[in-house]
């Protein structure tokens, strides 16, 4: 299977392998790579993948967007990324919470977030593909986090050899938490640096640098080249395809539906990414219907699906759930190549970089309305929904699953439909301990991480991840802050 870049309007587009993709991360021309088609699930194929550990079927959904990676290797390495040491609760398990809706927890890794999915295969997937195009330069992965990708790239990536990784945030822009799990990393090939502004700030930062020729040849008279592990690389996406397929699977072997059975998903969201996987699982055969797009205040991509007008110049909001803190969404763009195609896609960037806003034609809309809805929870309802869904439900959600929630519940009001919802639930409520207490109306007598922890496992009755404990005995390795102009400099130590 080849990749082709969303922006490429020739009659022969550029085609790459899987692995030149991956290691590339970004297309030549700035846009992202898709694969040439989607492939389609075989007949029966949930029912064969219902009978697997989920590392098998991580391996054999891959293996049909990357067919030039030798499947025994690929195997091997889905098994190692998703082994018990790494998710000593499961990769993805799927929780029954009441009313139709079910938790698909994808944070039970070892930085208690969804990323982690993706970043414990991603930088074995990268070199591979390193060794197989014969690659003999470091690979020097940016990445832009507005909280949790930083620290699951960070930890995917420590020490692995041939790589390199700086991770760019925003100084006031990430939970303490994510703030004290980036900032302590380990590792040898490992650099972590605030950046004085919101995520959008650092992410076109990070873009500016891999757009830039100039730097691109002082990269490679240093010996190395740029590369992504944010989910514009399609090494990131891709695995993110497989717990949708592997929840489905999960949710037919427990007898909760039948197979062929439809599902909705719900996906808090801000760079598109998860939910973007979600839809190419939904292309590929599995029986999902609609999915919902749960932003918070920083509601974007909710006006988009209602207008048809996507509108990045609006005022900026710090919410409890930071990495949806958003106001470009880069995987939106490779919706609208499959639903527009290159020169549709291509003119809609461009106007999103020069005027900060676009309107998608109406025939793209209606395909994306077909899927697609789209709601918010501002900063009380995601409270509240905190608040009602561990005291109805005895279920403690963080901020970013509780948004999701609450879209659920306004569309369940809005179309009475009673479909059973597979919400994303996307990071553990300890990562984001102060606004999860808060919400419950536990009195904080301190602001340290590690009496926040106390206070909420005792209100709570549940315990926090081991991995965020450990966060707190660590020491700080990290404390550079700079302008978003800087950042290239701070790439080559100037």
């Amino acid at each position: 299977m080849n990749y082709i870049s969303t922006r490429d309007t020739s009659v022969s587009p550029v085609k790459v392998s899987a692995a030149e993709a991956i290691k590339k991360g970004l297309a030549y021309d700035k846009g992202l790579y898709m694969p040439e088609s989607i492939p389609a699930l075989p007949e029966g194929e949930i029912e064969r993948l219902m009978t697997l550990p989920y590392e098998k079927r991580a391996a054999d959904i891959l293996s049909m967007f990357l067919d030039d990676y030798d499947y025994d290797k690929l195997l091997a390495d889905c098994t190692e990324a998703y082994s018990n040491a790494r998710f000593p609760g499961g990769a993805a398990p799927v929780v029954n919470i009441g009313n139709n809706i079910y938790s698909l927890e994808l944070w039970h890794g070892p930085t208690c977030a969804f990323k982690d999915m993706a970043l414990q295969i991603m930088p074995r997937l990268l070199s591979r593909a390193l060794t197989m195009t014969g690659e003999e330069r470091i690979a020097h992965i940016l990445v832009a986090t507005s909280g949790d990708t930083g620290k699951a790239a960070l930890e995917g990536y420590k020490d692995v050899p041939g790589i390199d990784i700086d991770v760019f945030f925003p100084v006031d822009g990430v939970s303490t938490m994510q703030k004290m799990q980036m900032t302590t990393q380990e590792g040898e090939n490992v650099r972590v640096c605030a950046v004085v502004g919101n995520f959008d700030d650092t992410q076109s930062g990070v873009k500016t640098i891999f757009a830039d020729a100039e730097l691109a040849e002082k990269a490679e008279a240093n010996g190395f080249f740029f590369s992504s592990a944010n989910s514009i690389n399609w090494g990131r996406l891709a695995p993110q395809i497989v717990y949708y397929i592997s929840a489905y699977c999960d949710l037919v072997k427990n007898g909760d539906i039948n197979n062929g059975d439809v599902i909705n998903v719900c996906v808090p969201t801000g760079n598109f990414g998860n939910i973007f996987a979600a839809y190419i699982a939904r292309e590929m055969g599995l029986p999902l219907g609609k999915l919902i797009c749960a932003s918070n205040s920083n509601c974007v991509l909710t006006d988009f699906i209602r207008t048809g007008t996507y509108d990045r110049t609006r005022e900026f909001h710090k919410t409890m759930s930071p990495s949806m803190d958003i106001l470009i969404s880069s995987n939106l763009e490779r919706l609208l190549f499959l639903l527009g195609g290159a020169e549709i896609t291509a003119d809609c960037m461009n106007q999103l970089a020069e005027n900060g806003k676009y309107t998608a034609p109406e025939s793209v809309m209606t395909k994306i309305r077909e899927v697609f809805c789209g709601y918010y929870c501002d900063e009380a309802e995601t409270a509240a929904t905190i608040s009602k869904t561990f005291n109805e439900c005895k279920y403690l959600a963080d901020p970013h699953t509780s948004v999701a929630l609450g879209c659920v519940e306004k569309y369940k009001a809005e179309t009475n439909d009673n479909t059973i919802v597979v919400v994303a639930s996307t990071a553990s409520p300890y990562k984001f301990g102060a606004d999860v207490c808060t919400a419950l109306g536990c009195a904080l007598d301190s602001d340290a991480p590690a009496d926040i922890i106390n206070t909420l496992e005792t209100a709570s009755g549940t315990k926090a991840p081991m991995p965020l404990v450990k966060t707190l005995t660590m020491p700080v390795r990290f404390t550079t802050v700079i302008e978003a102009p800087d950042m290239a400099k701070f790439v080559f130590g100037e």
